[in-house]
């Protein structure tokens, strides 16, 4: 008889050497990081179209370096906003998990995997702050507006 002719919902973790736990916080870890590029991206055009820059290009490490930039902030800033309503003891537990991480967006990316397993609203709350951070970045005047631009708002 075939072994995979019953593969289950999930073939793909059979043969996975990594505990459930393990696997899931690599999933949400993949997921938030998605999260983050997608609405970093689209901040970043949104953001181009309203100061008149062309849009983002795939091939420049200008563009590259700006759209990681923007995803850090993004990702600072929910972390932010969702630091705030933790109590000491979460806090704590937040802090540890993201001193484990070397990298620096590994670091925020370890926290968000911390606040999404302990916050049972944690996509939501994320699309709340990170809408608050697109809102506060779209109407902040660019830097390289005109002195009466800025005069006048635009």
């Amino acid at each position: 008889m075939n072994p995979d002719l019953f593969p289950g919902a999930y073939p793909h973790q059979h043969h996975d050497p990594r505990r459930l736990v393990e696997r899931i916080e690599a999933q949400l870890r993949e997921r938030i990081s998605e999260a983050v590029d997608m609405a970093g991206l689209a901040l970043m055009v949104d953001l181009r179209q309203r100061h008149g820059r062309p849009a983002p290009d795939t091939t420049s490490d200008a563009d590259r370096r700006e759209f990681e930039q923007i995803a850090a902030e993004l990702l600072r800033h929910v972390r932010d906003g969702l630091y705030a309503d933790l109590g000491a003891q979460e806090r704590d537990e937040l802090e540890r998990a993201e001193a484990r991480a070397q990298e620096p967006r590994e670091r925020l990316l370890a926290g968000h995997v911390f606040l999404a397993r302990r916050l049972p609203d944690y996509w939501q709350r994320f699309e709340v702050h990170r809408a608050t951070h697109a809102k506060a970045r779209l109407e902040t005047p660019g830097l390289t507006a005109s002195w009466i631009g800025r005069l006048f708002g635009r």
